[in-house]
């Protein structure tokens, strides 16, 4: 019997998916002879991306895989067929599409371009799969091209830095999932990061330093243009722009001194739009900056100039009045008109957040939307290209579900087919003022992974449940870059604790998640300086507890009686966190900080795994609940779903609706 029809049924784990795939039969079977030939074009990039595909590949399979790149392709597993390099400067018009052909005797990867290659390799990677004697790339052929032209990921390091490390095994997770743009939002009220040798006190006395130097900024660069990634830096201006005034108080619309704001959310501070000497400080930062970053586009931020430095200064009111200004937002398009003549001469187009969209601001202006996807069709609707992000903001801390069904261009859109096309995509949003270095990959993956495939795949690509199957095997690859947003846990965990005996934390924290953004500001006060070790800096957002439990609730109250295996299942869970929960009380007493946050936590926790054992035992047996059961465990649901220690439980909808259930 041949080694084809041995073979296993291919089972997708694709993230994102292609826009068209077919099965064949059997596959390739990866060998220690497994060898690539790129037979047309090469250069230094397309060399470098195979080498680490075959370093991938080798380490996913265990096989000796030999790194030589051939010539002829007569006797190569794979073939690799690019016509040339792409863009010098990689654009949102680089064309990224691939076919990707495997049978039996070899594998054929096509690209116009090497960007389209790399998108390609990422595929041939996810494909393989295992059987009982070994690995093989099951027969496929893929036609694949992105739905959208910018996909992208924001993390922001103004507020909290993170080191070259960090971003750079981002930028691999980005390129896995066949994300293209990298926003580095690097400056805010709280820092300043990147390094300016003509200003050098912006990082001199603005970022306590910790910074980028101009050298580290453009090893990002090249590592991210190595797996297509675009880097779009943003500078944010005239507002969240403290850092600059500690070191240029000049440039500043009040009269300083200033020192690194430590508070988040909107400040009052802002540059003066009214000074020339502030457009010629601008056009000499620019101008280097321009140096460092090669990206067609410039990010100038925009938002959240609030314009009170503005009127509280006599001078600027005045100014204001001279130029028929009536109100701040005018002067703020003055200020954006003149940026924008700055950016042109160093030939950038200018990126900005939804405050930037004015009646006299040029079409060429790309309109970033945190306001939400109405605000995106008002943009398109008058002419502007924009970028969705209100959706996709991490640190709300939705569930990937969430994420995946938003779209920055549904089906039921209004806009007109030229309207649609100014929609270049959307782009995901890690805000940095409650993580740092150690808790960022947790809050960005693998939930960043879901929001991939919607800018990738197409429109109708919705199903949640194969979603999340799939997201739970892309997690696991990702790992392997270095990412630590499943093992960051356990670091967590130890830490509160104090010991490696972890196992009934490990279950108490897998039916928690932190509490959005602005219930953690409220509740702690959050600021630069807090530190962020608290059992919501351990646990993550969306865990598989969440939809699992979904799953398993609806299947088994299809037929209570029936389903005896989905039965046995809960009471399991149930009599687990049972179990748990009397040992995570005595590690919650031994640990003050620990006990700040889940004493109260730990006592719930035990009455849901009451309820649910009950309502279970109830439903199965078709027996009536006791007199005022349902609405005593109604109650306890109620008071667990308030806001306590930071941290929310995942799995009171699917409790509830069991309680509901019964009679």
């Amino acid at each position: 019997m041949s080694a084809q029809t041995t073979l296993p049924s291919f089972n997708n784990t694709l993230m994102p998916q292609p826009e068209k795939l077919t099965v064949g039969q059997g596959g390739l079977v990866v060998t220690s002879s497994f060898s690539v030939a790129a037979p047309q074009f090469r250069d230094e990039r397309l060399d470098g991306a195979i080498g680490r595909m075959l370093h991938r590949l080798e380490y996913q399979t265990g096989v000796p895989i030999g790194k030589d790149i051939l010539k002829d392709p007569a006797n190569a597993a794979l073939v690799i067929d690019v016509k040339d390099a792409g863009e010098a400067v990689q654009s949102v018009d680089e064309d990224e599409s691939y076919s990707l052909n495997v049978t039996a005797t070899g594998a054929k990867l096509q690209a116009n371009t090497v960007v389209g290659a790399l998108r390609g390799m990422e595929t041939l990677l996810q494909l393989v799969q295992a059987n009982h004697t070994g690995y093989f790339i099951p027969a496929v052929s893929i036609e694949d091209t992105p739905r959208f032209r910018w996909r992208g990921l924001l993390i922001d390091v103004g507020r909290h830095f993170e080191p070259v490390s960090v971003i750079e095994r981002t930028l691999d997770g980005l390129a896995a999932v066949k994300l293209n743009v990298f926003h580095w939002h690097l400056t805010d009220d709280q820092g300043f990061r990147i390094e300016s040798k003509l200003y050098p006190k912006l990082t001199g006395v603005g970022s306590d330093g910790l910074y980028y130097t101009q050298e580290q900024a453009k090893e990002v660069v090249a590592y991210a243009r190595a797996r297509g990634i675009r880097v779009v830096p943003e500078f944010d201006m005239p507002g969240h722009s403290v850092s600059w005034f500690v070191g240029y108080p000049e440039i500043s619309s009040g009269p300083g001194p200033y020192k690194i704001r430590r508070e988040f959310g909107i400040s009052d501070e802002a540059m003066d739009p009214t000074r020339d000497s502030t457009y010629r400080f601008l056009d000499g930062f620019i101008g280097e900056m321009a140096t460092i970053f090669p990206d067609p586009y410039l990010h100038i931020g925009g938002d959240e100039s609030n314009g009170a430095q503005w009127k509280g200064n006599p001078r600027i009111v005045e100014f204001m009045h001279k130029h028929d200004m009536k109100d701040t937002a005018a002067l703020q398009a003055y200020f954006n008109r003149h940026l924008l003549k700055i950016l042109e001469k160093h030939h950038k187009h200018m990126v900005g957040w939804d405050e930037v969209l004015n009646p006299g601001l040029p079409k060429d202006v790309v309109v970033q939307s945190w306001r939400g996807e109405a605000s995106l069709a008002a943009g398109a609707k008058q002419g502007y290209q924009g970028i969705l992000s209100a959706p996709y903001y991490l640190d709300a801390m939705k569930s990937a579900e969430q994420h995946y069904l938003a779209d920055p261009l549904p089906s039921n859109s209004d806009l007109t087919p030229q309207q649609r096309s100014l929609i270049l995509g959307g782009e995901v949003c890690m805000w940095g003022e409650q993580l740092y270095e150690r808790t960022i990959d947790s809050r960005i993956w693998p939930r960043t992974a879901a929001m991939a495939e919607r800018f990738w795949s197409p429109e109708n690509v919705r199903d949640v449940n194969d979603m999340y199957r799939r997201l739970d095997v892309m997690s696991v690859r990702l790992e392997t870059f270095g990412l630590t947003h499943l093992t960051q846990e356990d670091v967590g965990l130890r830490a509160l604790t104090g010991t490696t005996g972890i196992d009934a934390m490990r279950v108490f924290a897998s039916v928690l998640e932190p509490v959005s953004f602005h219930e953690r500001y409220e509740g702690q006060h959050t600021s630069q300086l807090t530190p962020l070790d608290r059992l919501v800096d351990a646990v993550r957002p969306d865990p598989p507890s969440r939809h699992e439990m979904e799953v398993l609730v609806r299947v088994f109250l299809e037929n209570p009686s029936q389903h005896s295996g989905e039965q046995h299942r809960l009471l399991a869970i149930f009599a687990e966190w049972t179990t748990a929960g009397s040992k995570v009380q005595q590690l919650v007493v031994a640990s003050p900080l620990l006990a700040e946050d889940a004493t109260e936590r730990v006592q719930q926790f035990a009455q849901l795994a009451e309820i649910g054992s009950q309502a279970v035992a109830h439903l199965a047996s078709a027996s009536p609940a006791p007199t005022g059961w349902k609405q005593s465990s109604l109650a306890t649901l109620d008071a667990a779903q308030k806001p306590q220690g930071l941290v929310r439980f995942t799995v009171l909808g699917p409790l509830r609706d069991l309680v509901n259930a019964t009679q």
